[in-house]
């Protein structure tokens, strides 16, 4: 697992050759990591299904609850499948943004 300290925010992409090794690693380094804002990136050649993708919604939710923000970047799922307030997007760009949008809905009070 790559860990890049941005600016603003943490980006994690695997570099194991399983999504199951991913998020085993990713397991075992979040309590480092759930403080900050974090965008994991899924690479194509993972299966990203329903399932896998829904792994990550718990962590989704903790970091919603501590005020910082949770992003997946997939090309591969549909967005519909899961909670409204689950970020998956399919560019780091777009990933980005809904980072900054959520900065601005905290320092507002939403």
């Amino acid at each position: 697992m790559k860990i890049e300290e941005k600016t603003s925010y943490v980006l994690i992409s695997p570099e194991e050759k399983t999504f199951l090794d991913f998020i085993s690693i990713f397991n075992n380094e979040h309590d480092k990591l759930k403080n900050k804002h974090l965008i994991i990136k899924i690479l194509d050649n993972f299966n990203a299904s329903k399932e896998n993708i829904s792994l990550f919604l718990e962590y989704s939710n903790e970091h919603q609850n501590n005020g910082t923000s949770f992003v997946i970047i997939s090309k591969n799922v549909n967005v519909d499948d899961f909670p409204e307030t689950f970020n998956i997007v399919p560019t780091l760009v777009e990933a980005e943004d809904v980072i900054d949008m959520e900065n601005i809905q905290r320092d507002l009070g939403f």
